[in-house]
């Protein structure tokens, strides 16, 4: 059974109750923040409702693991102290376990996967955590976890099927609902669950009537399978640039909450992810990482629909690394008609270049990158191959210079970034 290879009990640990969320709430007092719950006038306009995004990236850390990571951690014995604490993240756990620790002191170490961000990785070090890098996904680390905590009798700090997690998780929702209490739809990403499962439970005993969507990625959905089969199953791989919610198998109690807390999950394509995190980047000026921008995701997608209900969504992380941003920012720009990539053919004549530069200069267009080579097998012993890379105003813009340079006698290969 894949229940046992993950190291889970043979039934699921009670759930947390709203009480359990405020003697968090009360606990992380002075320890986490209580980030903004931002509106945003551009989504208002776009969607015809009004959406507010809760900035979980400004959390302590750059998450919202923090939250369910200390509460859990304040609540060990001196003698579990004395044995420290193991755990399992492909980062933004991991750095909320490191920093928990440090602040009740304790030792950690957090096992993480080969191809982690170098960015969560060595922020994970600075806040004091051992780490080990096993596996390529967070499912690999976690099976290594377990096993140490076994042979060592560290504590095993789960990153989500846990109810002190949990409840730490909840006290979001308990924010959300304090400073907004009109809040009549949550959009939560969703990975092992811990964070959905938390905010859903909280926020539904203030207000029963609130509506709770949860958003996966569709390379990395099985809670979504899980809640379509009505029982807990995994998925054989997962594949997103959402690394914070890449979980082949999600909890047994995360699934119990979900089932009884959430009204609909969602998925999202990779494209959208993208799109979400690059407007995020420009309309709002945040830096969110892929798991963080899952619920805009679903918001712009049409996957979730608020009409004209007040819909807050949870920007759960900000840690992205930023050779993966510059790409998300590079295909954005291409997909949005902001940056046109071109390959033709020109004469091995003198003057030849520039007469092509001078049409691109005419049609507005801004010259990025030229690059040039004679020793393709498709050209003739007289011609030139062009990669040419254009700035342009919009698809509309793009879509003028192809035509334009066709009309002239270019033959023109439009390129994408896939």
């Amino acid at each position: 059974m894949m229940g046992q290879d993950f190291g889970e009990p043979s039934a699921a640990p009670s759930m947390p109750s709203i009480d359990d969320v405020r003697r968090a709430a009360a606990a992380l007092a002075g320890i986490t923040y209580a980030t903004p719950l931002q509106e945003s006038g551009y989504l208002n306009d776009l969607l015809g409702s009004r959406v507010f995004f809760k900035l979980e990236n400004l959390q302590r850390t750059g998450s919202f693991k923090l939250r369910g990571a200390y509460n859990r951690i304040r609540r060990l014995t001196a003698e579990e102290l004395k044995a420290g604490v193991v755990a399992a993240s492909a980062g933004n756990h991991a750095q909320g376990v490191a920093l928990a620790a440090g602040l009740v002191g304790t030792a950690s170490l957090v096992f993480m996967p080969k191809g982690a961000s170098l960015t969560k990785i060595e922020s994970t070090r600075s806040y004091g955590a051992e780490v080990r890098l096993v596996g390529d996904t967070f499912d690999e680390a976690f099976l290594q976890a377990v096993a140490t905590s076994r042979q060592t009798g560290r504590v095993l700090v789960h990153a989500f099927d846990d109810p002190d997690i949990i409840a730490g998780q909840g006290t979001i929702g308990l924010e959300m609902l304090d400073e907004r209490s009109n809040l009549d739809m949550l959009v939560v990403p969703v990975g092992g669950g811990g964070l959905i499962s938390g905010i859903a439970m909280a926020a539904k005993a203030r207000n029963p009537h609130v509506t709770v969507v949860g958003v996966q990625a569709a390379g990395a959905d099985a809670m979504v399978v899980s809640r379509r089969a009505g029982e807990l199953s995994g998925a054989a791989q997962v594949r997103t640039l959402a690394d914070g919610i890449a979980v082949k198998r999600p909890g047994r109690l995360t699934f119990d909450m979900i089932q009884k807390y959430v009204d609909e999950l969602v998925t999202v394509e990779e494209h959208e992810i993208s799109r979400a995190i690059l407007l995020f980047l420009e309309r709002s000026k945040l830096l969110v990482e892929g798991a963080g921008a899952v619920g805009l995701a679903a918001l712009l997608a049409g996957k979730v629909t608020p009409g004209n209900r007040t819909v807050a969504t949870v920007v759960s992380g900000g840690n992205i690394d930023v050779t993966l941003l510059s790409r998300i920012i590079e295909k954005g720009l291409v997909e949005e008609g902001r940056q046109l990539h071109l390959r033709t053919a020109i004469g091995d004549r003198p003057g030849q270049l520039v007469k092509l530069l001078e049409r691109v200069a005419l049609l507005e267009a801004n010259v990025i990158r030229v690059e040039h080579e004679r020793w393709s097998p498709h050209l003739a012993p007289t011609e030139v191959a062009l990669q040419v890379v254009l700035e342009t105003r919009d698809t509309r813009h793009a879509d003028q210079v192809v035509q334009s340079l066709a009309d002239d006698g270019y033959v023109v290969h439009r390129q994408t970034e896939d």
